[in-house]
């Protein structure tokens, strides 16, 4: 069932499933998985060894935190199991002979690189609420969609020329999406073979909605909170915190896994230093990870730049992200924890990916609202995603990428300051940008057209290189293997 002859085949996942079905013993096949996931991450060269250590406590804390809910009966048997072929087996250890493989083998053999790992596609803009500086400037109710025929191929694409087994949903709100009779369920059930996360705001996940994720067990909400209800209500609406525990009741008693995902501002930014934030959401609720986005000026947030973490603050958060992934919990911060990622994972870069939305334009990242290729007229001239993904922005994109140091964290500048348009603004604008590059919303073009804008952008820039390049000087490029180690030890 679910390829389980292939997973007895990788020590990795075989422990994982193994771990599973007994507790007596547990602690020592855990032991002896995490010194395995040790060994391979400092066995990689070229990469410095905080960034391995990083990596590795990220992961330790991950299945920690899986296991821990299934033993609370948070995780169903059959979706653990399904999570274990579709996450690990085709993502993280994918058989050289599979046809996701092959198709990457393709992919490479005529572009010279490896496609991009996922996509994230954003199908509808249409959204029940209305949040206080929302990216994507959702509408209740409205909106625009992309028709299932353009998702249908687009889907096809991405499992068929990328090899992709990995899916991001995002929006609006994805569980509003409808289209020529088909909803995402549909499409979750004919890509069964691949791992999917969407975002959502909750509230529309009842009981029935819940027990046809478990089913499928292959399609995971990432649910957005602000905080507490105080925080969250003043953000998304009155009564919305409620109505997000409820879902992740629901979602519990069903055996579906979830992630939180927090928009980071200067008005939560005290609660998010806190503990009892992480334990509310971990111990408490059961979330099996985290993600902190922190507040982007652009779209709606364009008229909010005082709600976003300053330099100062942003350091703040990410000396909180280390001290809680030492405790255990499984966060990542779209910006801080860059190490984990290698730096910018945008522009389609291998290992990355890129961003379509309801308007149907293919953009680098969700958080850079600027396009060259619309996929109707890509469609409509013969041509596939993978033009897209060739043209100049992307091209230039991936090469600044290889400039600031992927795929050899050796030779990184600085992955605290990983993003390609919210920490190195200046070079954005006048390295990556091309002229054919076109804002996708009247928010953005403003932004493009200001000089106060670029000059905001650039001053935070300087500020925060000037508090991370120290810290990243000093803590990572001078970190040896033995210290890293160390580390490793006291955080076990």
């Amino acid at each position: 069932m679910f390829g389980f002859e292939k997973i007895k085949k990788n020590f990795f996942l075989y422990s994982i499933e193994k771990a599973l079905h007994t507790k007596v013993g547990r602690d020592v096949i855990l032991k002896k998985f995490e010194e395995k996931v040790y060994e391979s991450f400092f066995s990689e060269e070229n990469q410095l060894p905080k960034v391995q250590l990083k990596k590795y406590q990220w992961v330790r804390a991950f299945v920690r935190q899986l296991i821990k809910n299934f033993d609370k009966n948070y995780i169903s048997q059959d979706v653990f199991k399904k999570t274990i072929y579709t996450l690990g087996l085709n993502n993280f250890f994918k058989s050289e002979n599979s046809e996701a493989e092959k198709a990457r083998t393709r992919f490479k053999e005529k572009y010279g690189t490896e496609p991009p790992l996922f996509i994230t596609i954003s199908p509808t803009q249409k959204c029940n609420l209305k949040c206080i500086g929302c990216y994507a400037s959702s509408s209740p109710q409205t909106g625009k969609s992309l028709p299932a025929s353009i998702v249908d191929r687009i889907l096809k694409e991405a499992y068929e020329e990328f090899g992709n087994r990995f899916l991001v949903i995002s929006g609006g709100e994805p569980l509003l999406y409808s289209s020529e009779g088909k909803t995402l369920f549909d499409y979750w059930q004919q890509y069964n073979d691949v791992f999917c996360i969407f975002y959502t705001n909750g509230t529309l996940i009842n009981k029935q909605v819940a027990e046809k994720l478990a089913k499928l067990g292959n399609a995971f909400p990432q649910i957005s909170v602000e905080g507490f209800e105080k925080e969250t209500d003043e953000r998304r609406g009155k009564g919305v915190f409620k109505r997000i525990l409820k879902a992740m009741e629901n979602l519990r008693e069903a055996g579906v896994p979830f992630a939180v995902s927090v928009t980071a501002t200067t008005k939560n930014l005290p609660l998010l230093l806190t503990d009892e934030f992480y334990q509310f959401w971990f111990e408490e609720q059961g979330a099996s990870y985290m993600w902190i986005f922190q507040l982007m000026p652009i779209g709606r947030g364009k008229n909010v730049f005082d709600l976003m973490p300053s330099p100062e603050q942003r350091v703040m958060l990410y000396r909180k992200w280390e001290e809680l992934l030492e405790k255990g919990y499984p966060i990542a911060d779209f910006w801080n924890s860059g190490p984990l990622a290698n730096g910018c994972i945008a522009f389609g870069r291998p290992n990355g990916y890129f961003y379509i939305d309801w308007n149907g334009y293919i953009t680098p990242c969700v958080f850079i609202p600027y396009y060259v290729d619309n996929i109707y007229d890509l469609y409509k001239e013969g041509k596939t995603l993978a033009d897209a993904w060739n043209n100049l922005f992307f091209r230039n994109g991936r090469e600044w990428q290889k400039e600031y140091g992927y795929p050899y964290s050796k030779n990184a500048k600085n992955w605290l300051m990983p993003c390609a348009i919210r920490d190195n603004y200046h070079t954005f604008r006048t390295k990556i940008c091309t002229p054919d590059v076109k804002p996708e919303n009247q928010e953005a073009k403003e932004a493009m057209n200001s000089e106060e804008y670029y000059q905001k952008l650039v001053e935070y820039d300087k500020q925060l290189e000037a508090l991370t390049l120290p810290i990243w000087q000093n803590e990572y490029l001078k970190t040896e293997k033995s210290e890293a180690s160390n580390n490793s030890k006291m955080a076990a």
